[in-house]
């Protein structure tokens, strides 16, 4: 694809990166087949190939983008499924996040709009404001139906209890079980330890029962991600700086493995905090030392041997729902699937595992209408394959797919924990899997 910037606007690190990305898209329109949006809305501006064109102008012309270009680059999930079936090579991450940072700085919504996504990247990355968040939905869901649409889809997806708070948000050393094999980092996350504190746990068991000393690092939490998605550049630079400033200092002590990643949200910018801040003279180095070494927990899983073995299969069915940010973002797709089928699951997949189930960060809370529709496709596939359970490998999806049905969902790492010894996944409990039946 031609372009038109001018030498001067060049001279940006972002403009620069973003002009190399739309000059490698061919217009072959691959990317139309797999565009969730694309998909549901039959609109070509709602598709990778449109949404670049529409990037591209508002680059190229600066100033204040046009509505147009806003409302098509918003319905944007970020799925990445565009990047997997692209044949050129298109990084439309890297494009579309330039694009939100770019309209989150030079447009200016209506001030609802403005008021909701700063609540959300103040309150979703800070554990204790989620959970008071979460309890004033729960207490106001009587009046529920009183709200706006959006405000009434987050007061539906609150739930009605509060786990405990999760042992892993507290820095501290998990040790290994026996000789020690190996040493990782948790990344305990944000809305995950609030909303499922079980997933971590059972993550650190596993690991331990293999002989991997797991460590929570203080000064590490939120990833970014939600703030850089939300185009809050500065907000997601400095959350990654905390995140970096932490992990560098365990590394520098010792002998760190990994950093490990239990939500493949987060796992994608982890390892992208490279690019992030690559023109940074003070923060490039730290950043491509810790994406170097970031993995989700079915990386590090696969690369020890030991693991749950067929023999202690427990006969369930289990549909795995591949996430986005693992199978487009971070390219991992067969590992979560041979994991489980080692220990004994019988996996199947769903129509469709490409397409996203509309969770995608904040985006089922900012397009509630156009996430349910993809959320009710991705159940339907999902139950389809008549599963005794769901399996996924980040928060986000589950939270979006127990929205839409009753068939329970369980992170991977649940499932695998639990065929090692571990308990019973707290989504099974109570069902006759629960009792060994």
């Amino acid at each position: 694809m031609q372009t038109s910037f001018t030498p001067e606007q060049l001279t940006s690190p972002d403009n620069a990166s973003s002009e190399k990305i739309i000059r490698t898209c061919v217009h072959c329109g691959f990317c139309t087949a797999t565009c969730p949006t694309y998909l549901l809305l039959g609109d070509e501006l709602d598709s990778p190939r449109g949404r670049i064109y529409l990037m591209k102008e508002m680059l190229e012309k600066g100033g204040s983008p046009a509505p147009q270009t806003v409302k098509h680059v918003d319905r944007c999930l970020s799925c990445l499924s565009c990047m997997t079936t692209c044949p050129s090579g298109v990084n439309y991450m890297h494009l579309v996040d330039h694009a939100r940072a770019y309209i989150e700085e030079h447009h200016v919504r209506p001030w609802p709009e403005r008021f909701l996504r700063s609540m959300l990247a103040v309150v979703l990355p800070d554990p204790a404001k989620f959970r008071w968040a979460l309890r004033l939905a729960n207490a106001g869901r009587p009046f529920a139906g009183l709200l706006p649409g959006r405000l009434k889809a987050m007061a539906g997806m609150a739930p009605r209890r509060l786990p405990a708070a999760d042992p892993a948000e507290k820095p501290q050393v998990f040790p290994a079980h026996g000789s020690r094999r190996a040493r990782v980092a948790l990344l305990a996350g944000c809305a995950q330890p609030v909303l499922a504190p079980e997933i971590n746990g059972a993550a650190i068991r596993l690991l331990n029962r293999l002989g991997v000393e797991v460590v929570t690092s203080r000064g590490a939490g939120c990833c970014g991600a939600l703030s850089h998605h939300l185009g809050k550049t500065d907000r997601s630079h400095a959350q990654a700086k905390a995140n970096i400033t932490a992990w560098r200092a365990q590394m520098a002590a010792g002998d760190l493995d990994a950093i490990m990643v239990t939500a493949s949200g987060c796992g994608t910018t982890v390892k992208d905090y490279g690019f992030m801040f690559r023109d940074d003279p003070v923060w490039a180095e730290p950043a491509a030392a810790v994406s170097a070494i970031a993995k989700d927990v079915s990386e590090v899983l696969a690369g020890l041997d030991g693991g749950p073995s067929a023999a202690a299969g427990l006969g369930l069915r289990v549909a795995y729902h591949s996430a986005c940010s693992l199978q487009h973002g971070q390219g991992l797709r067969d590992e979560p699937k041979m994991l489980l089928k080692a220990a004994g699951f019988t996996v199947v997949e769903p129509l469709e595992p490409h397409i996203c189930c509309g969770s995608a960060g904040t985006y089922n809370l900012l397009q509630p209408e156009i996430a349910g529709k993809l959320r009710d496709r991705k159940v339907a596939n999902l139950e389809a394959t008549r599963p005794d359970v769901i399996a996924t490998g980040n928060i986000g999806c589950m939270t979006q797919i127990a929205g839409g049905s009753d068939i329970p969902i369980v992170h991977t790492v649940e499932l695998l924990d639990w065929a090692a010894g571990g308990p019973v996944p707290a989504a099974l409990s109570g069902t006759r899997f629960a009792a060994g039946v």
